[in-house]
């Protein structure tokens, strides 16, 4: 089976649908800053996580040019107020340009909000994940859903989600029976899994169940179907160089018995010819 030709058809099947923004592709506005003196990652556990996500999405997204994904960059939410913005570990927004990178993104003049937000819980923003960030994301800026991880498995698991309803409400979303939760807005399914690098992993997957593949992991696919391919291959070519020796031996085999039976026959001829000779001699005397 061509793994990667199975996923494509998939990923179009569950890729979500959505209306295009209505403002503008902003990459920026003087005035904003766009950056201040915090790393990206906490740790190295965080450079991971987040890294790797983000690969998942920009790959995984990469079909629709109106899905843009944003990793650790400012979002502001209130024009005319530099104060009121936020830095996310990773969002997505719906409906806005990719093709245009942004020095910061901003809400009002996009004509969009991020539907998904995504923050790996350290332990100088742990309480504020836990707590402010929730209100502030689904109720302030409009998000539609927010999810936390701790991706340090030295600290106990801790994977939750919230969702704002229709009404506005906002309710923490129930994990399945695998733990798992799923994001309506972005159709997908999130698990972790722990590595051996003490990385406890959270990725996504489609509604089937198919694990969203990293480009390391799709890479590996590849040469796998390669070599799958290339055995497949020579074994065709084996079978048939096999055949091939089986019909010269068959017919090798023909020739001598052919060979055989004309020698046969001949000598048959021979000795009736010896016979008739003899016949003949006895005859005359």
């Amino acid at each position: 089976m061509d793994t990667i030709k199975d996923f494509e058809i998939k990923q179009r099947k569950y890729m979500p649908v959505f209306p295009k923004a209505t403002g503008k592709t902003t990459v920026y506005i003087e005035g904003y800053p766009c950056e201040d003196d915090e790393p990206m990652a906490a740790t190295g556990f965080h450079g991971v996580q987040i890294n790797t996500l983000y690969d998942q999405f920009s790959r995984y997204f990469a079909i629709n040019k109106h899905i843009y994904t944003g990793i650790d960059s400012f979002i502001y939410y209130s024009e005319g107020d530099m104060t009121k913005f936020v830095a996310p570990d990773i969002y997505i927004v719906l409906g806005v340009s990719r093709d245009t990178e942004r020095r910061s993104f901003y809400t009002w003049s996009e004509g969009a909000v991020p539907v998904a937000i995504f923050e790996f819980l350290s332990d100088s923003t742990a309480n504020q994940d836990r707590n402010e960030k929730v209100e502030l994301y689904l109720k302030d800026i409009g998000v539609q859903e927010y999810f936390i991880h701790q991706p340090e498995m030295e600290k106990p698991p801790e994977f939750r989600g919230w969702k704002r309803t229709p009404s506005g409400e906002i309710v923490e979303m129930v994990p399945d029976a695998e733990g798992g939760l799923f994001s309506e807005a972005l159709n997908l399914w999130f698990r972790w899994e722990e590595l051996p690098n003490h990385v406890r992993l959270f990725r996504p997957f489609l509604p089937d169940g198919t694990p969203i593949t990293t480009s390391m992991e799709e890479e590996q696919i590849r040469i796998e179907e390669q070599q799958l391919r290339k055995a497949a291959e020579e074994r065709v070519e084996e079978e048939s160089l096999l055949r091939e020796v089986e019909t010269q031996r068959r017919q090798a085999a023909e020739a001598i018995a052919a060979e055989e039976i004309q020698r046969r026959q001949e000598l048959k001829a021979e000795l009736e010819q010896l016979r008739a000779q003899l016949a003949n001699r006895q005859n005359d005397n």
